[in-house]
């Protein structure tokens, strides 16, 4: 994929409702370069598929087919070749999150399914919340980045720096002796928020709201989105007591060993894990 593919990638996705903009293919194809593809038939770009390498741990994100041309192996194509691509890089695990329909799909190509996650939308607001996290700084930033590999399995340092340090978005970190315990972004554009990644110890429950109410208490009355894990009971009584609905769900699905958690979290997003 490259600049002259950004109106295509746009309007194919806008078909479906995803709400995607050049800006966000753009940093796709800085994050991954050589791992963000199109497919042609002939002349004619039908389809497209975006990953992002972590190192051992890789995501794969969008994935769409024209309309006219699916239930030919337009997709298939696609999602073997980007497997192929990230196995050249040594990835040993990928990724994903499918929608429920597309689990059969993505289990014949060798994924697995491994745990279901909800899409929540509503607005911030205001609640109580104690004075533990802190607005972080560029001086946390490699702590935060070391503290989410020991959760995630591989370094995000290349997704995280740029969003952690855009003036626009939102990041509050806590810590103990001199430790991180846990952090929350927030990335605010278009007048919109998409809350994640959010990551604390397991069996930091109380952590995990309290991060959660300082985002919202900075966020309020602005739409948010988020995706939480569907066993995170005490994250979705939370958000739905203040009003935030179930939009759809999704499975995490993973070729090659499953990433163990250690940790709460919600996902940075649907395309990047």
């Amino acid at each position: 994929m490259s600049r002259e593919d950004f109106p295509f990638a746009v309007a194919i996705t806008d078909h479906m409702g995803w709400g995607l903009s050049e800006q966000d293919f753009e940093f796709s194809v800085e994050l991954e370069p050589e791992g963000c593809f199109v497919l042609f038939d002939d002349s004619e770009r039908i389809g497209l598929a975006t990953t992002v390498n972590f190192g051992k741990v890789a995501w794969f994100g969008n994935l769409i087919v024209n309309e006219s041309k699916r239930n030919r192996g337009a997709g298939s194509v696609l999602v073997t070749h980007a497997l192929e691509y990230l196995k050249s890089r040594n990835v040993k695990t990928v990724g994903l999150y499918a929608y429920m329909e597309r689990i059969p799909f993505y289990r014949r190509l060798g994924f697995k399914s491994d745990s279901e996650f909800l899409v929540l939308k509503g607005k911030g607001f205001s609640s109580e919340a104690k004075t533990i996290a802190r607005r972080a700084s560029t001086e946390d930033m490699n702590r935060i980045v070391d503290f989410d590999l020991s959760c995630f399995g591989a370094s995000r340092r290349k997704m995280l720096e740029p969003i952690i340090s855009d003036p626009d978005n939102l990041c509050y970190v806590t810590s103990e002796n001199n430790e991180v315990t846990g952090y929350a972004v927030a990335k605010v554009f278009r007048g919109m928020a998409e809350l994640g990644p959010l990551v604390c110890r397991k069996g930091k429950i109380n952590l995990t709201i309290e991060l959660l109410k300082t985002l919202m208490n900075r966020l309020q009355a602005m739409e948010v989105s988020l995706v939480t894990p569907a066993k995170e009971t005490s994250i979705i009584s939370t958000l739905a007591n203040a009003g935030f609905k179930e939009t759809f769900r999704v499975q995490r699905m993973f070729f090659g060993p499953s990433i163990t958690d250690g940790c709460t979290y919600m996902a940075e997003s649907l395309e990047r894990g």
